[in-house]
């Protein structure tokens, strides 16, 4: 028998359908490979319904039996790396913008972010709203906030929040898309609802700043200096909403 590690590429290797790995055995020799055939078969199904579960728009988009194949050759060149199936998928995005049948439809590697961000966002650490009695006596320029570890701004080349909220359950075509890039904001609210949100050039400017560490005051600038007449009250008031403000520091 090889070594352990080598067993372990000859065994990754038989399941990419490569030769069998060594030390198979069965009561029948002669059933070793169809057997190890179904194996590797249910393994590739496994691993492409935990692919759909985590990309369902991107499924949608391109249909089951395409999808049962892109999974497919996704899997051929990102495995994962724990047991826990959730967590794969980070290189998807990157796959998609690379794969030459999806050339024609460029936006789908967005869409696969913002679907992965939405996952990790699900599963972020918990953390207490702030009180939002704290904003009342609170002076802006020295006010910072810190937002909910779910909280994730994503810059994105297509109107991929667009695409992806006309792919929700019971969402209807709305006329014709956006057209450029969108940013999106994605976080998980107290209902454990993981919602995605289209950001005007402003509201990005604010989300960015206090991500960064600005204080109130200093994000309400930037945010203005890319839209003049940006108003920060209902973008903050959708996170106070949300639990989206965790802490408020001066």
């Amino acid at each position: 028998m090889p070594a352990h590690p080598d067993f372990i590429a000859r065994f990754e290797a038989g399941l990419r359908g490569g030769d069998l790995p060594p030390g198979l055995t069965a009561r029948d020799p002669a059933e070793v490979e169809r057997r190890f055939a179904v194996y590797r078969n249910n393994q590739a199904v496994g691993l492409s319904q935990a692919l759909a579960l985590r990309f369902p728009v991107i499924r949608r988009l391109v249909g089951e039996d395409f999808f049962a194949a892109l999974a497919r050759a996704y899997a051929g060149v990102e495995r994962p790396v724990s047991p826990v199936l959730a967590e794969w998928g980070a290189g998807f995005s990157e796959f998609l913008d690379r794969f030459p049948p999806l050339a024609a439809y460029p936006y789908m590697g967005d869409v696969a972010r913002i679907e992965y961000a939405r996952g990790r966002a699900f599963h972020a650490a918990d953390a207490a709203p702030v009180d939002p009695a704290v904003f009342a006596m609170a002076d802006p320029g020295r006010l910072r906030l810190g937002l909910h570890p779910s909280v994730t701004l994503l810059s994105l080349a297509h109107p991929a929040v667009s695409i992806w909220q006309r792919n929700q359950p019971g969402a209807g075509a709305k006329g014709a898309l956006p057209a450029g890039p969108e940013t999106a904001l994605i976080l998980r609210d107290t209902t454990f609802d993981v919602p995605v949100r289209a950001l005007d050039v402003g509201e990005a400017a604010l989300i960015g700043a206090l991500l960064e560490g600005a204080t109130l005051a200093g994000a309400a600038e930037q945010a203005q200096a890319a839209l003049s007449d940006h108003n920060p009250q209902p973008l903050l008031v959708a996170l106070l909403r949300a639990g989206a403000i965790t802490h408020a520091e001066e």
